[in-house]
């Protein structure tokens, strides 16, 4: 197996969050997550995105015509952020959505779509070509059977796009619990014992000044 990884962790300035067609069409004909466990981890995702200040790039297939848009919890999370309405069965085969990518700036992609085999995983096995690095949040993807999800990991990691969930990814790039954003992070993700996160950001002033004392 050919592998793209590199070592270096996800951080908040090399980082950007791509969403594929996470549209009310796509989403009904879900079968490997229960719709509301699905909708749960891609809101979760989209919000600790934005708090964390990553470029956001959102996309849909054939809104008006085939899959409808993307559903109503997403576009509230996203609010002030453009759904780039494409044809194209890879997302970054539409010149607008490559574009997008590359005016982010990052070398490392996050993606997350509907269907993971297909709407995450041929923008992802792209970026790869392309020289970036491809992380797919496979808890925000869904499919339309098991067979479907099991082959689509399968291809991704023999492509080199490292899987993971998207909680995991969010807090990777949070990197210190003592960050002002990281009870928003938290949250985002509906974690509610994250309130410890806030008497050790508030524990971190008090023992560095007992340890300067």
């Amino acid at each position: 197996m050919t592998s793209h990884i590199n070592p270096a962790p996800l951080t908040q300035d090399n980082a950007a969050l791509v969403l594929v067609d996470h549209q009310v069409g796509l989403m009904t004909g879900i079968r490997d997550y229960s719709i509301a466990d699905l909708k749960h981890n891609i809101v979760g995702l989209a919000k600790a995105a934005k708090v964390l200040g990553l470029p956001i790039v959102a996309t849909t297939t054939s809104a008006d015509s085939l899959w409808g848009p993307a559903f109503p919890e997403l576009t509230e999370a996203l609010a002030g952020e453009e759904f780039i309405d494409r044809t194209t069965v890879n997302a970054w085969d539409d010149a607008r959505v490559a574009d997008k990518i590359k005016a982010t700036g990052r070398k490392k992609l996050i993606f997350a779509g509907v269907s993971l085999e297909v709407c995450a995983a041929f923008p992802a096995m792209r970026a790869l070509r392309e020289g970036y690095e491809a992380y797919v949040a496979v808890d925000a993807c869904g499919t339309f059977n098991q067979t479907k999800r099991e082959t689509g990991l399968a291809r991704l990691v023999q492509s080199g796009v490292v899987i993971a969930d998207g909680a995991s990814l969010m807090v990777e790039i949070l990197g210190d619990n003592a960050r002002p954003e990281a009870w928003g992070v938290y949250e985002a993700l509906s974690m509610d014992w994250a309130t410890l996160v806030g008497q050790v950001r508030n524990s971190v002033p008090q023992a560095l000044a007992s340890s300067a004392a």
